[in-house]
């Protein structure tokens, strides 16, 4: 049995292309999808939630899921790894049409050794960025930044406004804006373009002010 495996938060859109790009990989590589499971949900949803269980259910050893990339299956790399182990006791196979390097359907002894190594850079570019958040809290709370709206005034509350003191503390650590952005994104229910980032922090002073403190234009990255 070959299952496809789609996950999306709340975009539409973004589902179909996934569903898209596994039925293309499947015709080029000859193969035929039997099943879809496919839901709108986000990452912070628990296993059943997410029907990872529902998976295990329906595939069995010598079966093989597709999915676009590895980020569907979990909410962080740790999760992620411990799923393909799971899956790799249990003799399923899977493809990552995005990533084909780290499929378990041909060269499982080097997908499992870039797996490993792509798990320990992402779980250092996590623990330095939430070092640096802590640093740059630290630093925008001892000089007194207050962001938001005035007490009392009735704009409307934007999406990012409840993170801007968070951004103003990566701003003020010099992380990029593309970091910045995967950071928040994080926490949203439906992520938000680098292009949205960027118009928030140009159109509130102080995220502004903190971002033209560099001048080497790092944070356009």
């Amino acid at each position: 049995m070959i299952l496809g495996y789609i996950r999306v938060s709340t975009d539409k859109q973004n589902l179909e292309n996934q569903k898209h790009k596994i039925l293309e990989y499947a015709h080029s590589h000859k193969l035929t999808i039997d099943e879809f499971v496919e839901l709108e949900i986000s990452s912070k949803g628990d296993l059943k939630k997410r029907k990872i269980d529902e998976l295990f259910l329906k595939l069995h050893s010598g079966d093989t899921l597709i999915c676009t990339e590895l980020s569907r299956l979990g909410r962080n790399m740790l999760e992620i790894l411990n799923l393909i182990e799971r899956f790799n006791s249990a003799g399923i196979k899977l493809i990552f049409v995005n990533q084909p390097e780290l499929s378990t359907n041909q060269n499982s002894a080097l997908s499992s050794l870039l797996l490993a190594i792509y798990g320990y850079f992402a779980q250092t570019e996590r623990e330095i960025i939430s070092e640096r958040t802590k640093q740059g809290l630290a630093a925008a709370k001892a000089s007194g930044k207050q962001l938001g709206r005035p007490k009392g005034a009735k704009a409307k509350v934007r999406v990012l406004d409840p993170f801007n003191l968070e951004i103003l503390g990566l701003l003020n650590m010099d992380v990029a804006q593309s970091s910045i952005l995967k950071i928040i994104n994080t926490k949203l229910d439906k992520p938000v373009t680098i292009t949205s980032l960027r118009y928030h922090i140009e159109n509130t002073k102080d995220l502004a002010k903190a971002r033209d403190n560099f001048k080497d234009g790092s944070l356009l990255k």
